[in-house]
């Protein structure tokens, strides 16, 4: 229902785009011969919907940069895999306990606290195994995107982030911490997907700083917008319930900044990403790179 809601939203391109990475999940994870339901662990969350929106993103930068979005395609679904195995993860009972996710039971309410945490570990090492096998890329892009993808999910990105956001709550902390937190945990994999693209269709170095830009302001939109919807979305659009910020004790957008205050650095952000897309667009046609700004500012699940 949520991937449906949002398909809405988008143009026909960026649904042809979100149905080709659907139908790739479902095949991505062949049965095992160990006779276990792992398997079944890590296809329920992959398949559980969601907005897709950070392979849409690689595709969408490839298809910006005049590049054919197959070659970025495995690279995209390792993507997938990652923020899957982060939210299998975040959801535990020892991290934000959260009984749904994407309007279903959370992973570790249908099969369990330990089966959730190896679905999640093997989500994670198989992305590395996609990349890895992906042959219509050049063994120098696979390294540097295997890199570029450590860097962005380890503990100078992704978990580092998560690590700080847990240590942080209960604690008043100031704005830079804040944008700290959300620059490695939330933002490290938004602008991975921009860069990924970059590595694979190689454009001037003008143009892959100007991206670099672009994909930094993308991931704050994405963390301010998130922080505006845990107080005031719509639980049901949501596929969650909301407030979990507020009774984790956490520091947001919102409880520093206020409701307006939150408002005006996501317009902000939007801002400064709209005006990058406008030094490139003399090259490249960033028609749907800034309608994904949008889609970010005015999103409400």
């Amino acid at each position: 229902m949520l991937l449906m809601r949002m398909n809405r939203t988008m143009n026909p391109q960026m649904n042809k785009y979100i149905s080709l990475i659907n139908d790739e999940l479902k095949q991505i994870v062949p049965s095992s011969f160990l006779g276990t339901n792992l398997e079944e662990s890590m296809q329920y969350s992959l398949e559980a919907g969601g907005k897709r929106i950070r392979p849409l993103l690689t595709l969408l930068t490839l298809q910006t940069l005049n590049k054919d979005i197959h070659y970025g395609m495995q690279t995209a679904l390792a993507l997938e895999m990652i923020h899957t195995y982060s939210l299998i993860h975040d959801d535990l009972p020892s991290m934000d306990d959260d009984d749904y996710r994407r309007g279903q039971l959370t992973n570790h309410k249908v099969f369990g606290e330990w089966k959730a945490i190896l679905a999640g570990d093997a989500l994670l090492t198989k992305a590395f195994q996609l990349i890895s096998n992906d042959h219509l890329l050049a063994t120098e892009v696979r390294i540097q995107i295997i890199k570029r993808l450590s860097e962005a999910s380890g503990h100078m990105g992704m978990v580092g982030g998560q690590v700080l956001d847990m240590e942080s709550e209960n604690k008043e902390i100031d704005l830079e911490t804040l944008q700290l937190i959300h620059k490695t945990k939330t933002g490290a994999l938004l602008k991975f997907a921009v860069m990924a693209a970059v590595d694979i269709a190689q454009p001037n170095n003008h143009i892959a700083q100007s991206l670099e830009r672009f994909s930094e302001h993308l991931g704050l939109m994405f963390q301010i917008k998130d922080d505006l919807l845990d107080v005031y979305g719509d639980e049901d659009k949501l596929g969650k319930s909301v407030g979990s910020d507020v009774s984790n004790h956490k520091s947001t957008y919102v409880s520093l900044l206020g409701k307006k205050g939150a408002e005006e650095k996501l317009n902000d952000e939007a801002v400064a990403a709209k005006s990058i897309l406008n030094e490139i667009e003399r090259d490249y046609d960033v028609s749907n790179l800034s309608e994904i700004v949008d889609l970010f500012a005015n999103r409400d699940h």
